[in-house]
């Protein structure tokens, strides 16, 4: 009987994570529009994608730098506002999420601790929109404001 109450209680616990990524606005395939968006630079992120990994969440991202060569990063956390590793990404070594509401995650990236991104994810009400309004230090030094909505796929 124990056992047998282990085990439900394990499947429950799977269950229900499934089941919040699934309700999660967030995840998901989203594609960049750039007709919609806004930017200080060259440098896009063309497609994010957010998945569950776990109990918790990979985000994905492939795009192009200043340059236009081609870049991918990925991150895995959890929404909690502490910093996880980002491989991939030249600005930040480590990237954290925080939810706002069931729609609006803060993200902050950082290099060597030193904050070098922060902004605001929304998405819409009819779950099919991504605003991404983020404020970042370029090379120059000098702080730029991009604004990037995405569609989801």
């Amino acid at each position: 009987m124990k056992a047998k109450t282990i085990a439900l209680t394990i499947s429950l616990v799977f269950v229900s994570v499934a089941f919040g990524f699934q309700n999660s606005p967030m995840m998901g395939t989203w594609k960049l529009n750039e007709a919609k968006s806004k930017f200080a630079g060259k440098a896009r992120n063309h497609t994010v994608v957010y998945e569950a990994a776990g109990d918790q969440t990979k985000v994905t991202v492939d795009g192009v730098d200043e340059n236009g060569a081609a870049v991918h990063n990925e991150w895995t956390g959890k929404f909690d506002g502490k910093d996880y590793p980002v491989t991939g990404d030249a600005t930040s070594d480590v990237r954290s999420y925080r939810t706002i509401n069931k729609n609006t995650l803060s993200i902050t990236g950082k290099k060597g601790g030193k904050v070098t991104l922060s902004g605001r994810i929304v998405v819409s009400r009819d779950g099919k929109t991504r605003t991404v309004t983020t404020t970042a230090t370029n090379a120059q030094g000098k702080k730029v404001t991009n604004v990037a909505v995405y569609d989801r796929q």
